[in-house]
């Protein structure tokens, strides 16, 4: 019977201390990764020359595609277009504050110089290190880096003998440790060389062993996938307490995809973002570069909508939180500034918009008070281009139990004078009714 007790006792010591080993992201890092808001993804890889889905094409490939894909793929893959400051700046003008670029994707192709494996980008006609060159830009213009690492490596499999797949046994570091093995000298080769790093985005169905060994590593890195919920390609149905990260891609692959191709538009992924941080939530806005290195315009041009719409209304995305159990009234969604006393709210579904009309809007959730103040972001309040009758004042009437609030679009943003992205009203010192 003592026996027994002593056991269960160890055991019950046992499985404390493996709690209280398991690393997590610190909490004031995370706080601050909330802060951020917008996140740009990048995935970018040789295949991009087909026009692929990345890597994933080499499950079920025939060993004819298997051998071309690793021996003959890599010799023409040359981005003489990539210019990684163009990149960076166009990603700050979005809005971003952090980018997560593909340093090796399932393929096990490395976009580094690496010394783990013949199979990199210094083994191409291109033969830099765009890693190190993307990552130089990114902290010139002040923006946050970002490692996507996926422990699984297709190559590495086909050294070994394995059949190429994602569930089959030996894919995933737990159950293979000459992987494991091989993924930490990568990952020991990109802190050391090409740090300091601020997030890590682990992709693979079992990550554990490399999430602790990044804590370890560098405690003040924060891992979003493998450390916290990364959604993809979709959106929580309700607020979720952070941190969280949605990833999702501009059309229907991460990769660049020059056939077949449809793409969100410029409204759509302002109001995912709007969605996304309404709930809690960052959101890490994908795009593919060509096979030469260059943006395709039809991201481009989503990405510099997106930034007019930032450079007006970023107060609103930026370290701001969800409303208390309140998300969205009608069209309206909402974000706070706790510490200002502040509430968002985001108008959207507002079509022909035209410069210096004025549109009412009823709230059930929001109450004024004798402090309140109202403004829209991005204008004065004083004046309409050309229409000096106009006084596009904004104005809120506290009914018995709606707030009615009346906001002109005031700025000419677009030549045609009509606006068709959500309107933000900044609204103080008001009282929030769940």
């Amino acid at each position: 019977m003592i026996r027994k007790l002593l056991y269960s006792v160890l055991f019950l010591m046992l499985s404390c201390f493996s709690v209280f080993a398991q690393l997590k992201n610190k909490a004031q890092l995370e706080e601050k990764f909330m802060d951020m808001g917008l996140g740009i993804f990048v995935h970018w890889s040789m295949d991009s020359q087909l026009g692929s889905v990345i890597s994933h094409s080499l499950v079920g490939a025939s060993d004819d595609y298997v051998n071309k894909y690793f021996n003959e793929l890599p010799k023409t893959f040359y981005p003489n277009k990539f210019d990684s400051d163009e990149w960076a700046r166009l990603f700050k003008l979005a809005g971003a504050e952090y980018v997560v670029f593909t340093t090796k994707h399932h393929s096990g192709f490395c976009m580094w110089d690496t010394k783990t494996t013949e199979f990199n980008i210094m083994n191409t006609p291109y033969g830099k290190d765009i890693t190190a060159i993307l990552f130089k830009s990114l902290r010139k213009y002040g923006l946050k880096v970002g490692v996507y690492f996926s422990p699984e490596d297709f190559h590495f499999l086909h050294e070994q003998g394995t059949l190429i797949s994602r569930k089959r046994e030996g894919s995933q570091i737990t159950e293979n440790q000459e992987l494991l093995a091989y993924d930490k000298s990568q990952i020991d080769e990109l802190l050391a060389n090409y740090g300091p790093i601020d997030v890590v985005f682990f992709d693979a169905f079992k990550t554990g062993p490399l999430v602790q060994y990044i804590h370890e590593k560098d405690p003040n890195i924060v891992v979003t996938r493998g450390g916290m919920k990364t959604p993809e390609q979709s959106i929580p149905g309700g607020a979720m307490k952070g941190p969280w990260e949605t990833c999702m891609t501009m059309g229907t692959q991460w990769q660049y995809k020059p056939t077949n191709e449809n793409y969100k538009s410029g409204t759509d992924v302002i109001d995912k973002l709007i969605e996304i941080r309404a709930k809690g939530g960052n959101f890490l806005l994908n795009i593919g570069p060509k096979p030469n290195g260059e943006i395709a315009i039809e991201q481009e041009e989503r990405l510099r909508e997106l930034g007019l719409w930032m450079f007006v209304n970023e107060e609103a995305i930026k370290n701001i939180r969800p409303l208390p159990g309140i998300v969205k009234d009608g069209y309206v969604w909402f974000t706070q500034d706790e510490k200002e006393n502040t509430v968002y709210a985001f108008i959207t579904g507002q079509t022909e918009w035209f410069k210096g009309r004025r549109r009412n809007f009823l709230m059930k959730n929001l109450r004024a008070t004798d402090k309140t103040e109202i403004s829209v972001l991005g204008q004065s309040d004083l004046v309409v281009e050309y229409w000096p009758e106009n006084i596009p004042e904004s104005r809120f009437i506290q009914h018995k139990d709606l707030l009615e609030i009346s906001v002109s679009r005031a700025q000419r943003l677009y030549n045609d004078k009509v606006w068709p992205n959500p309107v933000v009203v900044k609204l103080t010192n008001v009282e929030i009714i769940k």
